[in-house]
């Protein structure tokens, strides 16, 4: 009797250790919650691979100064942008945050922040190109992101039926392909087509032609209303502080982030 009396201490002190173990596994080892960043690590600016390898950008600015303000400890997970909701869904990560455009497919999916920066699907060629509108890709090979909402904008136009469409993992990939003269145009998010003409000087051209107009939002797990409401306040204190400016100007030359 004495040896099954051990036997069950121990048995439930086992299950107690596993229980409060599961408990803390969203937190980091000095205790604090972690926001869990999905991202595509290969987005510039928004987040990125720097020269030694690390993740940059303007949204990993901006997180770093969001946990600070919380308190949390911020985890940066790139992921595959195609299967980012299910990644979000599983608990994978906390959020979605990284030039995410909002959409209302999204927004039926996911819970999306206020937006927190405006931006267009634009085309972008080679310096030296003959495309200039939306009606000169007629025939050309066309290059996007895969899940991206460059991919919802064009369908959503005319012209989309009458383009060769290849797409790719990121937007670099693109560009690659875009050098080499694989395909005529990449139709992209503005602010990321401006930074690369910023890089590469001379190697490209934006057309003033468009899409459409969007904003860019951070998403959460339907049901996580209240981190979401957190975030948003603490971005709208970094707004008002100067912080985001500081950081816009960093990566954009200019001050294009303000509260909706």
């Amino acid at each position: 009797m004495k040896k099954l009396l051990i036997f069950i201490t121990v048995l439930l002190s086992a299950l107690s250790f596993g229980c409060k173990k599961n408990q803390t596994d969203n937190n980091s080892a000095s205790g604090q919650a972690q926001l869990i960043m999905g991202l595509d690590d290969s987005f510039p600016p928004m987040g990125f691979r720097g020269d030694n390898n690390e993740i940059v950008g303007f949204d990993i600015d901006l997180a770093k100064e969001v946990t600070k303000k919380l308190n949390m400890e911020l985890v940066l997970q790139p992921i595959d942008w195609g299967t980012k909701e299910l990644e979000l869904n599983s608990g994978k990560i906390t959020c979605i945050w990284n030039g995410l455009s909002v959409s209302p497919e999204r927004q039926e999916a996911m819970a999306l922040s206020k937006p927190y920066l405006a931006n267009k699907m634009v085309i972008i060629t080679t310096a030296d190109s003959p495309i200039n509108t939306k009606a000169d890709l007629e025939g050309k090979n066309v290059g996007l992101q895969t899940g991206s909402t460059a991919v919802q904008a064009l369908e959503k136009d005319p012209i989309n039926e009458k383009v060769n469409k290849s797409t790719y993992d990121n937007n670099v990939l693109a560009l690659q392909d875009l050098d080499i003269g694989r395909i005529d145009a990449v139709i992209m998010d503005e602010v990321v087509a401006r930074y690369m003409l910023n890089k590469k000087t001379g190697a490209y051209k934006v057309s003033n032609d468009y899409f459409n107009e969007e904003f860019y939002a951070i998403a959460f797990k339907k049901g996580n209303d209240e981190l979401k409401t957190k975030v948003e306040k603490a971005i709208d204190e970094l707004i008002d502080d100067g912080t985001a400016s500081k950081i816009s100007i960093k990566w954009f030359g200019e001050d294009i982030i303000k509260k909706y």
